[in-house]
């Protein structure tokens, strides 16, 4: 299924039917050394992410590129009103449109790490085959065209002057057959029938324009699933595509020299920037063979590096670090692993924004402390306007992470999973894409880190009476101390079936109290 399927609106079930298995060439299972996770990976636990492009200029959230090709979608419709049909305006002049002046790397780097985050995630690429970088193989590319800003380079030195680890995020192996449904047209309409710019735009069309000298083409990766004459409703359109390139594929027969040239792109991309974290967005490693070589490369450039990449069968978790997109495991993983997520939609949502539908900062220091305490990190995004900037609630989630890191930061940063991840009634969803469907945590669900002999206990909702923490009982230590991070030192009994304790001073607006525990025995 699509990747960000629940960013995408109600309604397209046709389009997005059947499409949730990964290629055979991911499943290959092509055997290569191991290569270990960083302890600076390990000890981050919690990055941030600028998933950033100019699709995000539009401000109506994820896969703006794809659906505002496809009627029916609110993309579509806000495209036609904003911009004009797209057979005469299509996603190239949106990346015209794109003026970024109101971004300030610095500072956002500096609210970042304010907010908590050890390592900070910049997109190269999205599926819209528009690179961040000044890419020496890809004439589409933000340096050469549009803001002419090579955006992954200072974010780069930004995020190293701050002391973050830097990385990138790599979906462009996805753009030959997302971009397709710019080949199609209305089935329905005033305008049915009419081509969408993709099928018939082509580098003379340039001429006089600020794209001269560019074959569309290039961009939009060349006709590999055109829509054929004579669909006549948009269920027909959208069943058509969901068929074809509506499929999550991870090869390119259609298209090898795509294949050969996201190589060159990809290997330019890592030898430029050096980065010490790549995401690939795919299920295991795309384009067989070709992309076991861009492992390769990555990792005899970056040996600190980490790579992540979903869905991995068992031979690929020793060389990849698996990224679990929107989803939760069950149990504490033996291998470090990555939850990514973001507060809103990946591209930045006005919608969203204006009936209030972000995460709260409460909702993501929860998602973090079941991550950590199954032994993974948690990437967030917080979306960025078009313009470059962040508004006042995402603001506002940043204040109150720093808030709660300032006072619990001890409890993530440099942890270890202990015997068990935790107790409590709530079962998450598990599984990638599976956060929709979680119901909200209470302050019986107990998470657990570890280190250095010290134990601590993440409640997830601040509790409004007496505590009992069945985990910790006598049979699993004695308890000498214990502390409320921020706190007082609490009272508190201990006999073999759970440790208890009154309940805690009021909240005052704090969440997620962490309750520092130490004694003899507990933390091995």
């Amino acid at each position: 299924m699509f990747s960000r399927r629940d960013s995408i609106a109600a309604g397209a079930a046709a389009l997005l039917a059947g499409s949730a298995s990964p290629s055979a060439a991911s499943e290959a299972g092509e055997s290569m050394a191991s290569h270990p996770v960083p302890d600076w990976f390990r000890d981050a636990k919690f990055g941030l992410w600028a998933h950033w492009g100019p699709q995000c200029v539009p401000e109506m959230g994820d896969w703006y590129g794809r659906l505002m090709y496809v009627p029916g979608f609110a993309a579509c419709d806000h495209h036609a009103r904003t911009y004009g049909h797209p057979s005469r305006t299509g996603f190239l002049d949106i990346i015209g449109h794109w003026k970024p002046d109101e971004w300030q790397p610095e500072y956002l780097l500096r609210r970042y790490k304010q907010a908590g985050a050890k390592y900070f995630v910049a997109m190269a690429c999205h599926h819209d085959n528009f690179d961040l970088f000044d890419s020496a193989h890809h004439p589409w590319n933000s340096a050469s065209v549009g803001p002419k800003r090579d955006f992954v380079g200072t974010w780069a030195k930004v995020a190293r002057d701050a002391g973050l680890r830097f990385g990138v995020s790599n979906h462009s192996s996805h753009a030959w057959h997302w971009w397709q449904t710019a080949y199609g047209y209305d089935a329905e309409g005033p305008m049915q029938g009419r081509r969408y710019d993709a099928y018939w735009l082509r580098k003379q069309h340039g001429r006089g324009t600020w794209w001269d000298g560019l074959d569309p083409q290039d961009l939009y990766t060349g006709p590999s699933f055109v829509p054929p004459d004579g669909l006549n409703s948009n269920k027909a359109m959208a069943d058509w595509h969901g068929a074809r390139d509506g499929q999550w594929l991870e090869d390119a027969p259609q298209n090898p020299g795509f294949v050969r040239k996201w190589l060159l792109r990809q290997k330019d991309l890592v030898e430029k920037y050096r980065p010490d974290l790549l995401y690939f967005d795919d299920y295991g490693v795309p384009f067989g063979p070709t992309g076991l070589e861009a492992v390769t490369h990555f990792q005899s450039l970056t040996p600190e590096g980490v790579l992540t990449a979903k869905q991995l069968n068992d031979d690929q978790r020793r060389y990849v670090v698996e990224d679990v997109e929107r989803g939760f495991l069950a149990d504490t993983r033996p291998s470090a692993w990555q939850t990514d997520t973001c507060i809103g939609n990946w591209h930045y949502d006005r919608p969203l924004y204006e009936k209030g539908g972000y995460k709260s900062a409460k909702q993501v220091i929860q998602r973090l402390a079941d991550v950590v305490s199954k032994n993974g990190c948690l990437l967030l995004s917080i979306p960025v306007r078009g313009d470059g900037s962040i508004d006042d609630k995402e603001e506002r989630v940043l204040d109150g992470l720093a808030a709660w890191f300032q006072v619990n930061g001890e409890a993530i940063y440099g942890t270890r999973p202990w015997r068990r991840f935790g107790e409590g009634p709530t079962k998450p969803p598990l599984g990638v894409m599976a956060e929709a469907e979680a119901k909200p945590f209470t302050s019986e669900d107990i998470r657990f880190t570890s280190r250095g002999g010290t134990l601590y206990a993440l409640l997830l909702d601040w509790p409004l009476s007496d505590i009992t923490i069945r985990s910790l009982g006598q049979a699993e230590g004695e308890v000498h101390r214990l502390t409320l991070l921020g706190g007082p030192e609490l009272k508190f009994s201990q006999d073999r079936q759970a440790l208890k304790l009154s309940a805690l001073p009021p909240g005052d607006g704090r969440f997620v109290p962490v309750l520092k525990v130490e004694g003899n025995g507990l933390a091995a």
